[in-house]
């Protein structure tokens, strides 16, 4: 079980440090979305990876018993709202992407809702405290917005926007 108050790392690192063609990926996952460091890739390829084999575990068991329809019912209900999925065919789990992932945090939505000019800009909002969603200040990036908060992104505290 191990100790509530040690906190783990969330995510594996990549077992070679020195792989070109990961590095590469990584470099434009990290341009495209704005990210600080790898350990923000890595984390979201921990959490599709664990949604991916919580759904292997539900398609390998089962699919008639009471407890593996509940976890399959609690798994899409989960990945519904959180946007990453439309459908609710479990095989659909198996495709989802770093990028599906990274698509739904915060930082992204406020740049592509257009409320900043640039990536970077919109972490800057976010972590100075200049988006809401709904009536709550959220200043962490990575925040994952959910589709009934999509519409409730928005600027407070007015920051200078210039256009380039």
């Amino acid at each position: 079980m191990g100790d509530p108050r040690k906190q783990r790392r969330m995510y594996s690192r990549p077992k070679h440090p020195w792989t070109g063609e990961r590095i590469g990926e990584e470099n434009k996952l990290q341009n495209e979305y704005g990210l600080k460091n790898k350990s923000e890739i890595w984390k979201a390829k921990a959490t599709v990876g664990r949604f991916r084999t919580r759904a292997r575990e539900l398609l390998g068991s089962d699919r008639e018993d009471v407890y593996s329809k509940k976890r399959e019912r609690e798994l899409m209900t989960k990945l519904n709202q959180m946007g990453l999925l439309d459908s609710d065919v479990l095989e659909d789990v198996l495709s989802l992407k770093v990028n599906d992932l990274l698509e739904r945090r915060l930082q992204t939505m406020v740049y592509r809702k257009g409320l900043a000019n640039t990536i970077k800009q919109a972490r800057q909002f976010v972590t100075h405290g200049h988006v809401a969603v709904g009536d709550n200040v959220v200043n962490v990036p990575s925040y994952p917005v959910l589709t009934k908060e999509e519409d409730l992104i928005k600027l407070v505290g007015v920051p200078m926007i210039t256009e380039k």
